[in-house]
């Protein structure tokens, strides 16, 4: 039963016959979730300007991740349907909350607010809630767990206020579980269609007559009793032909797609946008079955190497993303304006600085088309216009990509020319590649820190004079575009993708850093890189609460709850973390070399273990012209105390730095009590670095 706060005294509804209640609740939380749909809700906030950004520069930027709903809750007006005991469901975090906590994120010193997606969402599916965000139902319509347009817009004046940008997470690639696939044509959504393991299209097609199967349908096939995947209608397997009708009679042709109507869990089908949204009458909207792929779900992952690329890619751009997700023919004319249109409207009623996209490989194929507009070459550009429009300038795009491939993330941030002229895409990429290859490996699993190396030189496009990376399988490179795509001035931010990767240790859909190594020293060790290395990095909120759940959703806990395991108080500023990443924040502010600086590696190791220089890794960071600053980063990754110097059956040679000789450089890293370094006159500097740590060093 689902109970709203407020709705009823517990004696009058506890009096009440069970079907009674049941009617009454569902009909106030319909009530509820459908507020926010009254044309007055549609009125944008307050004419109010738009921040400029005319001076803002991404590389100076520590973005914080926050998931709205687990956040804080500052108005418990708007707690619909809320279960916090319940790690699925809604626990009651708002915009309010994050208005409440700003003080606390300015004392951290983060600079930019990525919140999570703000739009009208299914309420729920399979028991799970949409908390999250991510299960869109309506494009044009705020989120009434979260608050109001007015509230929303709220927000980002108040982070303006704190010199803080907002970031807004958007989904294009797909909607909630809005329809399912009537396969046998009984007009209601089957849980189960009979085969033992196989789909009906390997049963009748793939075995019957394997010709009319590509090779990779036949594998799959082949195996398909192995996996035991359950075919369900609201999520069937793909199928390149799209879902298709059947019974035990045969085949019937396309699968009738059929939207559900049930507005108590706002399952129903997308409403056409009001009148002043501009949209012709004569055009389809979202609820629109032609609007999407209908070709089932993804089902390679897992098993990809059981199949060629073109089928896993094929499959990851026309297929619904598991779960029922419905994926969007974003090569649909219509479709692709209606997007565009939609979110340029977010832009300018809330007065975003920037949009985190989701899913951004299951759309395009950059990677084999790169002067193919296809939809980001166009949705990219029209934000940047749009924001130039409203007088914004630095507006920051970047899309996440859950994939450890360098140079097929790396693709979306290439720009291209057709016969239209040229287009650019990403201005950057969430960083997947180095937190699979990079950062798990040396920080959690103590590997050689020359992957680091690699991972840098794939991106300039230097392995291939690397024996080591190549060996590796490393990408020749250069895996991101190193020019940029637009101007402040046009709506860009001025700067390459090559130079602004979004670097994390962790996230909403992965495990806690945390989680399966509990030690703080490693999480600490991993920040230090985090902080120095060159790009914008981004802290998943309670990273500095030490939080460490597992999987989506118990990587999603509630802030406002602290850390009770750790004895850490909701919020708490006073603890050895929170401080620690505070300092680290605060020396990146404080030395220009750390957030505009081109990077030089000048140290890393290829084995692993003990030995004198284990776990090393060191570089420099200059910054010209008038922040001109040169920072030497040693860090250690190892359990052991190391140095920057080989083994002396190795040559015993030392870290060489381009600062003169006789420099002395002192350690600005948070616990490094300013000790100090002198550089030999042959410009070799040896540099001890305690377990699990790091030095920053600089020319005072």
């Amino acid at each position: 039963m689902l109970i709203l706060e407020g709705s009823m005294g517990h004696e009058s509804c506890s009096s009440m016959p069970l079907m009674i209640r049941h009617v009454l609740l569902a009909l106030a939380l319909t009530l509820a979730l459908a507020a926010c749909g009254g044309a007055s809700d549609f009125d944008h906030p307050a004419d109010r300007p738009h921040q400029a950004n005319a001076n803002v520069d991404w590389r100076d930027q520590v973005i914080y991740q926050i998931m709205i709903d687990r956040f804080s809750n500052g108005d418990p007006n708007n707690d619909i349907n809320v279960a916090p005991s319940v790690p699925g469901r809604y626990h009651g975090g708002d915009w309010q909350g994050v208005i409440d906590r700003l003080d606390y994120l300015e004392t951290l010193g983060v600079t930019a607010l990525w919140i999570s997606p703000v739009v009208k969402n299914t309420e729920e599916d399979a028991g799970f809630a949409s908390y999250h965000g991510y299960w869109t139902q309506d494009f044009l319509r705020p989120n009434a767990h979260f608050g109001d347009l007015t509230k929303l817009r709220e927000l980002v004046d108040r982070a303006h206020e704190k010199g803080m940008l907002v970031i807004l997470d958007v989904v294009t690639n797909h909607m909630g579980q809005l329809f399912y696939y009537d396969i046998n044509g009984n007009g209601q959504p089957d849980d189960t269609i009979s085969g033992g393991g196989f789909s009906h299209t390997c049963l009748q097609i793939c075995r019957d007559t394997p010709s009319k199967c590509s090779a990779d349908e036949v594998t799959f096939c082949a195996n398909g009793k192995g996996y035991l995947e359950r075919i369900i209608e609201w999520d069937p397997d793909y199928d390149p032909r799209g879902v298709q009708g059947w019974t035990s009679l045969g085949f019937s042709g396309a699968a009738d797609v059929r939207f559900t109507d049930w507005p108590e869990t706002n399952r129903t089908a997308p409403p056409r946008p009001p009148e002043w949204f501009g949209w012709p009458d004569d055009k389809a909207w979202f609820d629109d079955p032609n609007w999407y792929n209908r070709r089932g779900r993804v089902y390679v992952w897992w098993h990809e190497n059981d199949y060629t690329k073109e089928f896993i890619r094929t499959q990851e751009t026309t297929g619904d993303f598991p779960g029922g997700l419905k994926d969007l023919d974003t090569d649909n004319a219509d479709v692709k304006e209606a997007l565009i249109q939609v979110f340029e409207y977010w832009i300018e009623v809330a007065d975003f600085d920037g949009f985190r996209i989701d899913t951004v490989k299951h759309i395009d194929r950059p990677e084999i088309a790169r002067n193919i507009r296809g939809f980001w070459g166009e949705f990219t550009d029209r934000m940047r216009k749009k924001a130039q429009d409203l007088g914004k300038q630095n507006f920051f795009i970047f899309g996440e990509g859950f994939d450890g491939n360098d140079d097929l993330i790396g693709s979306y941030t290439w720009g291209g020319t057709d016969s239209a002229g040229t287009f650019g895409r990403f201005d950057s990429m969430f960083n997947f590649p180095q937190k699979y290859r990079g950062i798990d490996p040396v920080f959690a699993q103590d590997q050689p820190t020359k992957n680091l190396e690699c991972l840098f030189n794939s991106r300039i496009g230097r392995n291939g004079t690397d024996a080591w990376c190549a060996a590796q399988g490393y990408s020749v490179g250069p895996t991101y575009q190193s020019t940029p795509h637009a101007t402040p001035a046009a709506g860009g931010i001025g700067l390459a993708p090559a130079q602004v990767q979004v670097n994390f240790l962790d996230n909403h859909d992965l495990p806690r850093f945390l989680f399966e190594k509990s030690d703080p020293s490693i999480l600490r060790s991993a920040l230090g890189y985090l902080f120095t290395w060159d790009g914008i990095p981004c802290v998943y909120y309670g990273t500095e609460q030490l939080f460490d759940g597992g999987v989506d959703p118990k990587n999603r806990e509630d802030m406002f709850l602290g850390n009770p395991e750790r004895g850490i108080a909701p919020f708490a500023t006073d603890h050895e973390t929170f401080q620690f990443v505070k300092g680290l924040i605060q020396m990146r502010k404080d030395n220009a070399a750390l957030r505009r600086g081109t990077v030089s590696p000048v140290w890393s190791t290829t084995v692993a273990g003990a030995r004198r220089d284990a776990g090393i890794f060191a570089f420099e960071r200059i910054a010209t012209g008038s922040d001109a600053q040169t920072a030497l980063v040693v860090l250690n990754t190892s359990n052991q105390a190391s140095e920057s110097c080989a083994p002396v059956a190795d040559g015993g040679g030392c870290v060489r730095t381009t600062l003169p000789a006789g420099a002395t450089l002192t350690d600005v890293m948070p616990g490094g009590n300013n000790a100090t370094f002198t550089v030999r006159a042959d410009g070799t500097i040896a540099v001890t670095v305690p377990a699990r740590s790091g030095r920053v060093l600089v020319r005072k």
